[in-house]
């Protein structure tokens, strides 16, 4: 946070406001850099390739094109799109960030966080007791033809991107004595879907209007998920067919440096993606059911404190 992204280099201003010497600073280099050997069972390993947690998604992903998106569905969710040279002024909720450097060439990034994704089934497993595995979440949800208007908003921590309210706390909406735990389950899975739409939303207000989703992740392995993301982004959704493509962005940047690959648009080619999703619902239900879950997050951070 004492890095001054524009002029990529430490902000004087900050470093005086905090009292910290400039000395106390590292070097900064490039993603594609060398950094040192470490040495194992008698071997030199020379560190080629270093970079972000969520960036080196986005490299794994092969989004090298301004407008490339990718949303990693984990523990929290991380969506970031690629924005080329253009360090984008934001409007609403979103952070500019930088996505790699290579060879001192800087390539921007927009990045938007949710802070609960997969730990809403560990909660439903380990706190709710209503399911006995992650994997039982997709056939449950298939046998509702419909979400019932239930809606639940995952504040447990607060709401991140693009609210940033971090007092706000979680909320169960339209509850009837129908409702059993099927629909509480589907209400949690939905919502990973309509905070993704969120997201997108913001990205809109900055200019940028995706076509396509890249996603990665244990818990978009959840086919009905994946659809249902397809569905209320109106987009296509390829999900990737390497779960974790965080490591291999990692992989991909020490190959490039060592000669593996050529360039980005030789790592691009690697990228294969085990399924395609496309949206199948009418605007009318998109728009009924996007509004149910925005009328539930205005409760959410509307509660008296």
């Amino acid at each position: 946070m004492l890095f001054n992204i524009v002029e990529k280099k430490w902000d004087e201003e900050l470093l005086k406001l905090f009292d910290i010497p400039i000395s106390m600073m590292p070097k900064v280099k490039s993603c594609d850099a060398y950094y040192g050997t470490i040495k194992k069972n008698d071997k030199k390993i020379p560190i080629n390739g270093v970079i972000g947690d969520q960036q080196s998604a986005l490299v794994g992903q092969g989004c090298f094109q301004k407008g490339d998106i990718k949303s990693t569905y984990g523990t929290g969710c991380f969506l970031i799109v690629n924005t080329g040279d253009e360090v984008i002024n934001v409007k609403e909720g979103l952070l500019t960030t930088i996505g790699y450097e290579l060879n001192n060439e800087v390539c921007y990034a927009l990045e938007g966080s949710i802070y609960s994704c997969g730990t809403l089934v560990k909660w439903l497993r380990d706190k709710m007791k209503l399911i006995r595995s992650a994997n039982e979440t997709e056939k449950i949800v298939k046998s509702l033809k419909t979400n019932s208007n239930v809606y639940l908003v995952p504040a447990f921590v607060g709401l991140g991107a693009p609210y940033w309210d971090s007092n706000a706390r979680g909320v169960l909406s339209g509850l009837t004595r129908d409702t059993g735990p099927k629909e509480i389950i589907r209400a949690i899975i939905e919502s990973t879907a309509y905070q993704s739409n969120d997201l997108f939303n913001a990205m809109k207000k900055d200019g940028l209007k995706p076509k396509i989703i890249k996603i990665d992740g244990g818990m978009v392995k959840n086919n009905w998920l994946s659809q249902f993301l397809s569905d209320i982004l109106n987009v296509k959704v390829y999900r990737s067919i390497e779960e974790d493509t965080t490591a291999l962005g990692a992989a991909y940047m020490a190959g490039l440096k060592i000669g593996i690959y050529k360039s980005l648009n030789d790592i691009s080619k690697h990228w294969k993606f085990n399924k395609k999703f496309t949206p199948k619902i009418n605007a009318k239900l998109r728009k009924e059911l996007i509004n149910g879950w925005l009328k539930t997050v205005n409760k959410t951070i509307n509660q008296i404190r």
